[in-house]
C-alpha cells in the first residue's frame, strides 16, 4: 500500500489551516484577526508563516491589488487522515485496537460518546 502524504503542521500552521478551511480564503490581516490570540502576533510573523507554508505547497495566494490573498491548498480531510494513520502507525503499530484501547482508557468518554461509537462499530460491521 502507498502511503499517504502527511503533512507536518505546527501549532500555528494548523492553525492558520483552520483558518482558511472555514473561510476558504483570507488576507494575512483576515487571518491574523481570526487566529486565537491573533493580536498577540505580529502581523510580519503571519505572514512569515504563509510563505513558508506556500513553499511547502499547503496554501496558494492569489493578488488583490497590493493584498495576498491566500487559500488552502490542501483539504482538512486529507491533512487530518494523514495526521491520524502517522500517530496510528508510529505511536500504535497500525493497531486501531491499540489506539481505542488508549483513547478509553486515558481519556473521560461519556455515555452518549460510547453511544455514538458503538453505532459507529455497528455500521462499520455491516460494511465488512
Amino acid at each position: 500500500m502507498k502511503a499517504r502524504p502527511f503533512h507536518r503542521l505546527g501549532e500555528l500552521q494548523l492553525k492558520i489551516m483552520k483558518v482558511l478551511w472555514a473561510r476558504r480564503e483570507a488576507s494575512v490581516a483576515d487571518i491574523q484577526a481570526a487566529l486565537p490570540g491573533g493580536a498577540e502576533l505580529a502581523y510580519t510573523t503571519v505572514a512569515t508563516m504563509l510563505r513558508k507554508m506556500e513553499a511547502r505547497r499547503l496554501v496558494s495566494h492569489r493578488v488583490e491589488g497590493r493584498t495576498f490573498i491566500y487559500a488552502p491548498a490542501v483539504d482538512e480531510a486529507q491533512v487530518s487522515r494523514g495526521i491520524a494513520e502517522h500517530v496510528l502507525d508510529r505511536l500504535f503499530g497500525g493497531s486501531v485496537e491499540a489506539l481505542v484501547s488508549h483513547l478509553l482508557t486515558t481519556r473521560e468518554v461519556g455515555r452518549d460518546e460510547l453511544a455514538r461509537l458503538e453505532r459507529l462499530i455497528a455500521k462499520r460491521r455491516k460494511l465488512s
